[in-house]
């Protein structure tokens, strides 16, 4: 019956990609919402040090992926949060971190860092956020998507060097924040090594 009526709370504040926005900006002033971050997870440390740099673009997105918020799917249509839950930052900056964090921990690159920021590059990460959300699936379970597109850029003259995407899905038992949480960080934990061995390879 908790459950049942945890769904009912969850999915009674539908939204509309149109007015998520908006939406998103009343439910955060209205009440102070839980606050969580994600782990950085590196790559292989083998292969020796690069004198290369590289800097990671802040990733695009969808309005309605441009947020803090935790988002969740009831549908195939229809878009809304996580209602007392947020991300430490807004969702490409979030990307953008962990990918900067995860491939500089490998020690194997000189420089990584921002792209508003930092020396001239040799190449330039693009990425493009695809899916970072949660879909409500049948009988209680949801699943957790994180869909990522990648581009290497030269940055001398904006040749493309390689390109490859980068997905995986992971099931949850439950509506629980900390667990839709947890399964985040397990697609991360095996996206991210797989995204820095490939970019570091190609740098």
């Amino acid at each position: 019956m908790q459950t049942m009526t945890r769904r009912a709370a969850l999915f009674g504040a539908l939204s509309t990609l149109s007015g998520c926005a908006a939406i998103s900006s009343i439910n955060s002033a209205a009440a102070p919402l839980d606050t969580y971050d994600l782990r950085p997870a590196a790559g292989s440390t083998s292969g020796g040090r690069r004198s290369r740099t590289l800097l990671v673009a802040k990733p695009q997105a969808s309005a309605a992926l441009a947020t803090d918020r935790i988002m969740i799917k009831p549908d195939a249509v229809s878009v809304t949060y996580l209602p007392d839950a947020r991300w430490v930052d807004e969702v490409p900056a979030v990307v953008q971190s962990l990918l900067i964090r995860s491939i500089s921990e490998t020690g194997r690159i000189a420089y990584v860092g921002r792209s508003d920021a930092g020396p001239i590059p040799d190449k330039a990460l693009l990425v493009r956020i695809d899916a970072f959300e949660v879909n409500a699936l049948e009988n209680g379970v949801f699943s957790v998507t994180v869909d990522l597109d990648l581009t290497l850029i030269n940055d001398s003259n904006q040749r493309v060097v390689a390109s490859r995407r980068f997905s995986q899905t992971d099931l949850v038992a439950s509506d629980e924040v900390t667990e839709i949480v947890a399964a985040f960080q397990n697609v991360l934990n095996d996206l991210l090594p797989e995204m820095s061995d490939w970019a570091i390879a190609r740098t």
